[in-house]
């Protein structure tokens, strides 16, 4: 069975979860797809941006070529967060009762390389998000607190945060984060997240190099890992690959 959940309406996931105990009793495979990219953008400007390239030429070093043609708000930025981070936490804590039940259950975050830790240059906050033997939900929630608040008071450059598609990256890296941790805390569940490629949809302008079939790949294949598998890492277009 596929569902498509609204990760903000918190009543359809207490009627989902019911849903399923009622009819299946558990809960083998969980795929977390949030996908808000905080920020506006003129698509057709975009496509004109660096004779097409799109994302791929989406840098903090060209930052000033793209005014007018993204643009970022703190309000895009809390929706990004609430969306990406927050909304993949809650369906997952709302529904590991059942994975629980399941005696082969995997969790699939969908990712993103832009979440990759490269993008934060804030030596400190990369070395908290790194190191998950020390790393708790708090001190993830609280990083995401320090870059809204920072976004707000202007002083993402200042503090080493991403500049460009900045809330999108901020969100995925905690998520990656997130995921690392579930790994650690349930060592009888696959927790892993992935990154599909660049992929042909909405968020990417449809400027992607795959389509959304290709992009799929990924995510079955860590849905689908056999027992004994690997957990706790990042797939990149179907490659193991570094956070």
């Amino acid at each position: 069975m596929f569902h498509q959940l609204d990760v903000k309406d918190h009543t359809s996931m207490a009627s989902l979860a019911k849903f399923i105990k009622t009819n299946f009793g558990k809960l083998d495979i969980l795929v977390n797809n949030a996908a808000d990219g905080g920020l506006v953008m003129d698509i057709e400007a975009f496509r004109a941006f660096k004779d097409g390239a799109g994302f791929m030429e989406v840098k903090d070093e060209n930052a000033h070529l793209l005014d007018g043609i993204m643009k970022q708000t703190y309000e895009g930025a809390e929706e990004c967060l609430r969306t990406n981070y927050y909304g993949t936490k809650g369906v997952t804590e709302a529904l590991l009762p059942l994975l629980h039940l399941s005696n082969s259950a995997r969790i699939v975050d969908v990712s993103s390389n832009y979440g990759l830790l490269m993008f934060i240059l804030n030596e400190e906050l990369k070395a908290e998000l790194e190191n998950v033997e020390s790393l708790t939900e708090e001190k993830i929630d609280k990083i995401v607190q320090c870059y809204l608040r920072d976004f707000k008071e202007n002083k993402l450059q200042a503090n080493g945060w991403p500049l460009t598609v900045s809330a999108y990256k901020v969100s995925k890296a905690v998520t990656n984060a997130y995921t690392r941790l579930l790994a650690r805390r349930f060592p009888n569940i696959l927790v892993n997240c992935v990154h599909p490629g660049y992929v042909k949809t909405d968020i990417t302008g449809n400027m992607g190099h795959l389509t959304p079939e290709e992009g799929a790949k990924t995510p079955v294949m860590a849905a689908l890992l056999p027992d004994g598998g690997p957990s706790g890492v990042f797939f990149s277009e179907m490659q193991l690959s570094t956070f």
